[in-house]
């Protein structure tokens, strides 16, 4: 598939489900690449989920970096981007060549079964459009199932809670009101990267996340870590 094809097959989805979509094109290179960064260096084999893979655009980029013995699960709700995917891992031959390493599951992340199974999750749903009860949800499921050294990473595009809010309702804007400020707790309490991504439409920021710190982790121990 061309990726014009693909832009184009993106956006009718977006049109069609833009709870569930979120945005207008796939995550270009520039943030596939930052969003999988934690894949790279040292490591032992991993079991990695990506929540929300869309047409694979980070999918593939995470496969470039899978090493023999690690696995990927990629959750999509989306019947036809899932459809879409298992066709896109079937043509391209980097993707083709781990096809056993792989396993495409068509549902919500809540429904993705077990405790403390992943070391690597990447995300790519579109918090902004979720409620809060959702964000909740969504952020217990991924507690639920990231081992206690492993890490979350999702983007936000830059800005875009601000940007909307003065074209949108009343309500809406409470909405994505109570949207930053329960993600905003999140990042407060768990995150250990960020990085800008310029190069990608619209921009984006990427956010590394450590739903299960040791001690030393947490941003409120460090000083006592070092110094012990």
């Amino acid at each position: 598939m061309s990726i014009w094809a693909e832009y184009t097959r993106f956006f009718r989805e977006f049109r069609r489900d833009f709870h569930h979509t979120g945005a207008l094109l796939p995550s270009g290179l520039f943030l596939a690449k930052a969003l999988s960064r934690p894949l790279d260096g040292l490591r032992a084999p991993a079991r990695i989920l990506e929540v929300g893979p869309g047409t694979g655009s980070v999918t593939r980029v995470l496969i470039e970096r899978m090493r023999p013995g690690d696995l990927l699960d990629a959750v999509e709700i989306n019947p036809y981007f899932a459809s879409q995917l298992e066709e896109r891992i079937q043509r391209d031959p980097v993707m083709r060549s781990k096809r056993d390493q792989i396993r495409i599951i068509t549902a919500p992340v809540q429904e993705v079964p077990g405790e403390s199974v992943y070391d690597f999750i990447v995300s790519g749903l579109p918090l902004n459009n979720f409620s809060t009860g959702d964000i909740r949800s969504i952020f217990a499921s991924l507690e639920r199932l990231v081992r206690p050294d492993g890490t979350l990473t999702y983007f936000e595009y830059a800005l875009v809670r601000r940007l909307k809010a003065p074209f949108v309702s009343k309500s809406e804007r409470r909405r994505l009101f109570r949207v930053g400020r329960l993600v905003s707790q999140y990042v407060q309490a768990y995150q250990v990267r960020r990085e800008r991504v310029f190069m990608n439409v619209p921009p984006a920021i990427v956010r590394e996340l450590r739903l299960k710190p040791t001690p030393c982790e947490s941003s409120r121990e460090v000083v006592s870590c070092q110094v012990s």
